[in-house]
């Protein structure tokens, strides 16, 4: 026999929390309980987790951490979106980085929020996405409008970057990629206009920021 409570829970958004940190899954889930219309079906600690939750859990919502080992956020969320599941996946991240972002709406997520948000954003975000809708805070709608005025790097800037910011002089560059030290140097330009930077230091930390070159 059905019980009430039954019934209830049955009315419930069905959310599953995806992150490798135990205390910030119980946060979460401490988070969604308290909640009067939403609960926790399921927990993950790993991609492969999570999409095996996502598919036997009929879950509404994931909260889904980015960086977790082995089968990241990222590769989840694809996974998810490729299977067909009617699940819609919220990115929850310790880095608001516009790179991430970039990837993470191509993926398929369909909202973005970092830890620090508060209990209001994540319930109410959690809400949203399950109406159909695509939630982006202010500030990473501002990183996000950046990423995209910006022109995307080529395979060749991106090497030469990523030695940039580890400190290489050009001359330790043209060896690394066997290019000659002018077409360093033309690319040190290139980048520099992209980036909108003036320098090889400020290169190096916006190349870091927007998540262009991980350390």
């Amino acid at each position: 026999m059905k019980t009430h409570s039954d019934d209830s829970n049955a009315q419930k958004l069905r959310v599953i929390i995806a992150d490798d940190h135990p205390s910030v899954r119980m946060g979460l889930t401490a988070v969604v309980n308290g909640e009067p219309d939403m609960m926790v079906v399921g927990e993950a600690s790993n991609g492969d987790e999570a999409f095996d939750q996502c598919s036997t859990q009929h879950a509404d919502v994931v909260l889904m951490d980015l960086r977790m080992p082995g089968t990241d956020g990222l590769e989840a969320i694809a996974k998810i979106v490729a299977a067909g599941l009617p699940v819609r996946a919220v990115v929850l991240t310790s880095f608001d980085l516009d790179e991430d972002i970039v990837r993470a709406l191509r993926a398929g997520a369909k909202a973005f929020l970092v830890k620090d948000s508060t209990r209001t954003e994540i319930t109410d975000t959690i809400r949203n996405v399950h109406r159909g809708e695509q939630i982006l805070p202010p500030r990473i709608q501002s990183q996000l409008g950046k990423r995209l005025q910006r022109e995307d790097l080529t395979q060749r800037e991106l090497e030469v970057l990523q030695l940039l910011v580890k400190g290489c002089a050009n001359k330790e560059i043209s060896s690394a990629l066997f290019i000659a030290e002018d077409t360093v140097r033309s690319h040190m330009r290139t980048l520099f206009q992209k980036l909108g930077v003036n320098a090889r230091t400020e290169a190096a930390i916006e190349a870091v920021r927007s998540g262009l070159v991980h350390l």
